[in-house]
C-alpha cells in the first residue's frame, strides 16, 4: 500500500513538472517569434552599414588610417572580452557553449602574456566567473530585450577607451543565430574594424558595374560618423542574435523536457496500475482463503 501511495506522489510531482515545463516552453516560443523578428529587422540594416564603410574606405585610398582600424600607436598588450550568457537557465548548451568559447579565447591570451579586462553581460556568465575565480572588470545588466540605448552606451565606452589606446582590442564572445536548428559560439572581434568588414568592395550593379559615389561632405567626415556606427551595430547584432539563441535552445530544452515527463508519467502510471492489480488480486486471494477457512 505504501509503495502504491508513493508511485502516485511521484505521478502527481511529475505532471506538475510537466505543466511547468509545458508552459516555459510556451513562453520561450513568444520570445522567440519576438526576438526573431528583431534580428531580421536589424541584420539588413548592419550589413548595409559595413558595405557603407567600405565603399567609404574604398573611395578615400589605401593610405587612409583611422584609429578605429589601426588601434592604438603604442601597444598596452590589454584586451577587453565582452561574453554575453543568459540571466536564468534551463536554455540546454547555449551558457556553456558561450563560456566555452570564452574560456578558449582567455587561455589563448594567457598563453600570449596578454593581460585581460573582463566583462560580463548576463547572471550565468558572472557565476561561472566567480567560481573560477577570475575577475570580472563590469557586469552590465541587459534584460531579454536588449535595447540599443543601453548597447549604445556601452560600445561608446569601448571606442573611447580604444581610441585612447586603453586596449589593444576588444572582443565579444556570443552564440550566433544560424537557423532555427543551428547556433554556433564565436568570439567577434568588435576592435578593430576587421578588414572584411572595413575594407570591402564596392556595390556593384545588376550588371556587374561598381557604382560611383560623390561625397558631400568629405569621405574622412562620413568615415567618422559612420564606423563608430558600424561598431554599435555590430555589438547590437550580437545582443539580438544571442537573445534569438537563448529563446530557441530553451523552447527545444522545454520541448524535450516535457516529453520526458510525459513518457515518465505512463511508465509510472503502468507502474501503478501493475502495483494496484497486484495489491487487488492479493486482497481476493485472501477473501477466498478465508472463506475456503469457513467451510
Amino acid at each position: 500500500m505504501a509503495q502504491i501511495r508513493e508511485i502516485k506522489k511521484r505521478i502527481g510531482g511529475v505532471k506538475t513538472v510537466q505543466r511547468i515545463t509545458k508552459t516555459m516552453q510556451m513562453i520561450a516560443t513568444a520570445k522567440f517569434t519576438s526576438a526573431v523578428q528583431r534580428v531580421n529587422a536589424a541584420k539588413p540594416y548592419s550589413e548595409r552599414i559595413g558595405r557603407l564603410v567600405g565603399e567609404a574606405l574604398a573611395a578615400a585610398g589605401g593610405d587612409f588610417e583611422h584609429p578605429l582600424i589601426s588601434g592604438p600607436t603604442e601597444s598596452p598588450s590589454r584586451e577587453r572580452l565582452l561574453v554575453i550568457t543568459s540571466n536564468r537557465g534551463m536554455c540546454g548548451a547555449y551558457n556553456s557553449s558561450a563560456l566555452r568559447a570564452a574560456s578558449g579565447h582567455i587561455q589563448g591570451l594567457r598563453d600570449r602574456g596578454c593581460e585581460l579586462e573582463l566583462e560580463t553581460a548576463g547572471k550565468k556568465a558572472v557565476g561561472f566567473f566567480k567560481f573560477q575565480k577570475t575577475p570580472v572588470s563590469v557586469s552590465h545588466p541587459v534584460g531579454d530585450e536588449p535595447r540599443y540605448d543601453e548597447i549604445d552606451r556601452m560600445a561608446r565606452s569601448y571606442i573611447d577607451d580604444f581610441v585612447a589606446g586603453r586596449h589593444d582590442a576588444v572582443y565579444v564572445a556570443c552564440m550566433q543565430f544560424v537557423s532555427t536548428s543551428k547556433q554556433i559560439p564565436r568570439v567577434v572581434q568588435l576592435l578593430p574594424l576587421q578588414p572584411a568588414v572595413a575594407h570591402s568592395d564596392g556595390a556593384e550593379g545588376a550588371d556587374g558595374a561598381k557604382a560611383l559615389y560623390d561625397f558631400s561632405p568629405s569621405v574622412r567626415d562620413i568615415l567618422d560618423e559612420l564606423m563608430p556606427l558600424a561598431v554599435k551595430t555590430l555589438l547590437f547584432q550580437a545582443f539580438l542574435e544571442s537573445s534569438v539563441s537563448e529563446q530557441i535552445m530553451r523552447m527545444i530544452a522545454m520541448k524535450a523536457a516535457t516529453e520526458n515527463a510525459g513518457d515518465l508519467a505512463r511508465n509510472l502510471t503502468r507502474r501503478y496500475n501493475r502495483a494496484r492489480q497486484a495489491q487487488i488480486t492479493t486482497e481476493l486471494m485472501e477473501i477466498i482463503s478465508g472463506a475456503a477457512a469457513l467451510d
